[in-house]
C-alpha cells in the first residue's frame, strides 16, 4: 500500500523559470540514471526478495526514490511555468516566444510544445523511458552490486546538473538528492556484505585454474601492471595462445547420421566455384561490361 503525502520530502525553491534547465533535469526524471528507473529497480527486487531485512530495505528505498521523482518533477514543472502560460495563451509574437522557450539553446522547445511544460517520462534528449534501464537479474549478490553502481551513476549526474545552474534553491535540492544517493550506496553495500560469502556471485565457485589468471590481450605499449594484474594475485600470461584448455581450439559437434547427410547436401549445393569469374553488378556499373572504362 502506498499513501501520498502532498508535501514534498524536500522543499523546492526555484528562483525563476528556465525551460532549458528543465530539459536537462529530465535526465533524472525519465533517464537511465533517473529516479523512476531507481524506484522500479528496487521495487521489483523487493517483490522477489526472500530475506525480510533486504526486502524491507529495498521497499523503503524504492518508495523514497518515488519521493525523489516527485521532487525532480516539481522542479521541472516550476522551471517551465513561465513558458507554459505563454504558449497556451499566445501572448507573445512567434519569434519572441520561440526565443523565450529556447533561450538555453537546447531542445527545451520540444518538451514545451509536446508536453505543455509538464514533466514527461523522457530523458533530456527526448527519448522515452524504458524498462530496459532495469538490469535486475534476481540474485542479490549481483543485484546489490548493480544497485551500488546505479546510485553512483546517479550521484555523478546530479553533480553535473548542480554545475550547470546558478539557482541556489535548485542547487540545494539537487544537493539533497545527490546526498541521498550516497546514503543508499552505503545501505546497499552493508546489505551486500551481510551476505557471506558474496563473491563470486551465485553458488558456483568457478574453474580454479582460470579464476586467478590474467590474460594480457592488448599488445603494445604502454603495458601497465597494477593490483588488477599483479603477480601476487594473478598468474599473468604475457602472450596468450589459443585453446588455453589444452584442446585444439576448434568448434565441433556430434551430429546424427541423418543430420550429417543433410548438412553435406547443403554444403555441396552452396559450395563456391573457384574457377568462376562472374560478371557482377559492380562491373556493370563501372562500365567494364560495355568496354567504356579507361
Amino acid at each position: 500500500m502506498f499513501l501520498h503525502n502532498k508535501r514534498l520530502q524536500y522543499t523546492v525553491r526555484v528562483a525563476e523559470p528556465n525551460p532549458g534547465l528543465a530539459n536537462l533535469l529530465l535526465e533524472q526524471f525519465g533517464g537511465a540514471q533517473g529516479e523512476l528507473a531507481a524506484a522500479t529497480r528496487y521495487f521489483t527486487q523487493a517483490l522477489a526478495e526472500e530475506d525480510p531485512g533486504r526486502k524491507d530495505l529495498l521497499m523503503d528505498i524504492a518508495t523514497e526514490e518515488l519521493s525523489h521523482l516527485e521532487i525532480i518533477g516539481s522542479i521541472i514543472v516550476m522551471l517551465n511555468k513561465g513558458g507554459k502560460g505563454k504558449l497556451a495563451e499566445g501572448v507573445q509574437a512567434e519569434g519572441e516566444l520561440y526565443r523565450d522557450i529556447n533561450g538555453a539553446g537546447n531542445d527545451s522547445h520540444i518538451t514545451q510544445i509536446l508536453y505543455g511544460g509538464g514533466a514527461p517520462l523522457v530523458n533530456s534528449a527526448g527519448v522515452p523511458w524504458t524498462a530496459a534501464y532495469i538490469d535486475t537479474i534476481g540474485e542479490p549478490t549481483a543485484d546489490f552490486r548493480s544497485n551500488i553502481a546505479a546510485e553512483a551513476r546517479a550521484k555523478i549526474v546530479y553533480e553535473r546538473l548542480i554545475n550547470v545552474t546558478t539557482d541556489p534553491g535548485i542547487k540545494d535540492a539537487l544537493g539533497f538528492l545527490m546526498t541521498r544517493e550516497i546514503a543508499h550506496q552505503i545501505s546497499f553495500e552493508k546489505a551486500l556484505h551481510s551476505i557471506q560469502p558474496n563473491f563470486p556471485q551465485g553458488k558456483l565457485p568457478g574453474m580454479p585454474e582460470f579464476s586467478r589468471t590474467y590474460f594480457s590481450m592488448s599488445n603494445g605499449e604502454p603495458n601497465v601492471r597494477g593490483p588488477w594484474n599483479s603477480d601476487a594475485d594473478f598468474e599473468y600470461v604475457e602472450n596468450p595462445r589459443p585453446a588455453v584448455d589444452g584442446g585444439d581450439g576448434t568448434a565441433s559437434v556430434t551430429l546424427s547420421e541423418d543430420d550429417s547427410v543433410t548438412l553435406t547436401m547443403m554444403k555441396e549445393r552452396l559450395k563456391s566455384d573457384l574457377d568462376a569469374d562472374p560478371m557482377t553488378g559492380a562491373d556493370l556499373g563501372s562500365g567494364l561490361a560495355q568496354g567504356k572504362a579507361e
